[in-house]
């Protein structure tokens, strides 16, 4: 399931019961620390209070955030904005030479000269359009290779998939439909634009629509919600759904003309356009400002690190992301100076991993550190595919299988004890590295806006922040050398807790099961480690990159006189 959407899981929750919890997460909750604040956030503020009060960054960073855009104007955000010197912005002409005309704050790989991909489907979607085309007019793989009849039942595996999927798409978005419908007649009906509990109590209803949006709306004014809240989610799912059968797993749509691209030709790369926020740029503006918004300028919220430059990088769509546009996104962030890449974004199955893992190695090669959501299916990644991940689809007896500056994140809850992990997080003793903060994670949204989302989209970027402290503070270590600290100073809960998608009544697991380090990343122990690790990092990549820390230095210095 594609990261970007994680958020209406807990939206859909909301009219099932009585859903709206009386306690709420702490502000700020994800920066705050376990033993000082009483909340096991990353211990941000205590970090830099403690350990690096009045001390100045050696360097600047540029943390690539690939995504589904990022309002670069936000009052939080546009401060630290990467800006490409070498570009003179709006003039049409590619100043730099690398490929890309005006990339003035990095580049977006799904638009073109005509406009932007908005909805896409699955991938899912997409391979069962291929095999189709493979396969038409047969009824069983006889006759077919080894390799075809793997393919074929894949075939009917994604055909009875993508069939139960629109089908539930359609009859959900027609039920939540039916509530809003209901709602509306209601309110109509007892003449009030606000109504009580006690209003639905005392009145008697005979139309079946009008009942069901009755007994919705009790159970959520019973949990101290609003109808008009209510209403707002019911909007939200509705478009989710109507999208789940129109878009996502609907095989016949395909909006990437709009690109102008080749899609069948992996190797190019100079395609899309310089539009950062695209259609819809609030999962992508949310993740930047999780990792990066302006801490000292007492507006908003507060980002992990202080000493960053956001590259966007605009890949994501309404839908899963590609893997030609995720290969290109990390080569164009590599190339341009990120030594850091968050990617909050998931699916599960690959069009061309080889393309994804070449990139990969692109980024290691060039010490650049990979932080990746672990996902929300409440799956085990040991067991489960989850694309992109770091494990090589072709390795030689003497290459290494993995990415070794690649680290999964898994999200946790702001609640102690057995509530820790959060219920959507996949996990994984062996593929997901450590948790994260990412429920109720307040961060920034288009125009100047704020809003809480939850995923581990938002674990992601708290662990790219702690990275990005590390490297600001101490350049000296290579993204092997961040990583490693991470996982020894996570903070270990010894404590048993309910498996993300665990029923009632399922016996509780160790948390140290759910992931390899079995903890939390906390910066503060982090750079309490730092302070004694001597450094392995090898000079300046290429003279780009180097530009791009000078020109970050510079910024700081304009932008913070």
């Amino acid at each position: 399931m594609n990261s970007k959407f994680s958020f209406f899981l807990s939206v859909l929750m909301l009219f099932s019961c009585a859903l709206l919890a009386q306690d709420t997460a702490p502000e700020n909750w994800f920066n705050l620390d376990a033993s000082k604040d009483k909340v096991q956030g990353v211990s941000t503020e205590r970090m830099y209070m403690e350990l690096l009060k009045g001390m100045k960054p050696k360097q600047n960073v540029v943390v690539a955030v690939i995504d589904s855009g990022v309002d670069v104007e936000h009052e939080d955000l546009k401060d630290v904005m990467w800006v490409n010197e070498d570009e003179i912005p709006g003039n049409g002409i590619d100043d730099d030479k690398n490929g890309y005309v005006d990339d003035v704050h990095g580049w977006n790989f799904i638009g073109g000269k005509s406009g932007n991909v908005n909805h896409d489907n699955l991938e899912a979607a997409r391979l069962l359009a291929k095999y189709r085309k493979q396969f038409a007019g047969r009824t069983s793989n006889a006759g077919l290779s080894k390799k075809e009849k793997k393919q074929y039942a894949e075939y009917e595996e994604l055909e009875a998939l993508i069939t139960k999927e629109q089908k539930s798409g359609r009859e959900r978005a027609e039920q939540y439909t039916g509530i809003v419908s209901g709602l509306t007649k209601l309110e109509m009906m007892m003449e009030k634009d606000s109504l009580s509990f006690e209003d639905l109590a005392t009145t008697t209803i005979t139309d079946p629509e009008i009942q069901n949006a009755a007994r919705v709306a009790g159970n959520v004014l019973a949990g101290g919600g609003t109808i008009a809240a209510l209403k707002e989610d019911l909007t939200g799912a509705i478009t989710y759904f109507e999208s789940k059968y129109k878009y996502h797993y609907n095989p016949d749509y395909n909006p990437r003309g709009v690109v102008g691209d080749n899609y069948n030709n992996i190797n190019e790369r100079y395609y899309g356009n310089n539009d950062y926020e695209g259609p819809d740029a609030a999962h992508g503006t949310h993740v930047a400002g999780i990792i990066a918004a302006v801490r000292d300028n007492e507006v908003g919220m507060k980002g992990v690190a202080d000493n960053v430059r956001i590259m966007t990088i605009r890949a994501v769509p309404d839908g899963d992301e590609r893997d030609k546009d995720v290969a290109n996104a990390i080569r164009y962030a590599v190339d341009n100076g990120a030594s850091i890449i968050n990617m909050s974004f998931g699916k599960g199955y690959s069009w061309d991993k080889s393309a994804v893992d070449a990139a990969m190695k692109h980024a290691q090669k060039n010490d650049v550190l990979l932080v990746h959501a672990a996902g929300n299916s409440s799956q085990n990644n040991d067991n489960t595919d989850n694309f992109p991940n770091d494990k090589y689809e072709k390795s030689g007896w003497f290459s290494s299988k993995k990415v070794k500056s690649w680290m999964e994140v898994g999200a946790l809850n702001w609640k102690d004890g057995a509530d820790a992990p959060a219920t959507f997080s996949n996990y994984g003793k062996m593929n997901v590295d450590l948790f994260a903060p990412g429920v109720a994670i307040n961060s920034t949204i288009p125009d100047d806006k704020y809003a809480d989302f939850q995923g581990t989209s938002m674990a992601s970027p708290v662990v790219a922040g702690v990275a990005a402290v590390l490297r600001s503070y101490f350049p000296e270590l290579n993204a092997k050398q961040v990583k490693k600290i991470m996982m020894e100073s996570i903070v270990p809960l010894n404590q048993n807790v309910k498996k993300p998608g665990a029923e009632e009544g399922d016996p509780l697991v160790p948390f140290s099961e759910l992931s390899v380090s079995g903890g939390v990343v906390n910066v503060y122990k982090a750079v309490k480690q730092a302070q004694t690790t001597k450094g392995k990092k090898k000079s300046w990549r290429t003279s780009k990159q180097a530009k791009a820390a000078a020109g970050a230095k510079n910024q700081r210095k304009t932008a913070y006189p």
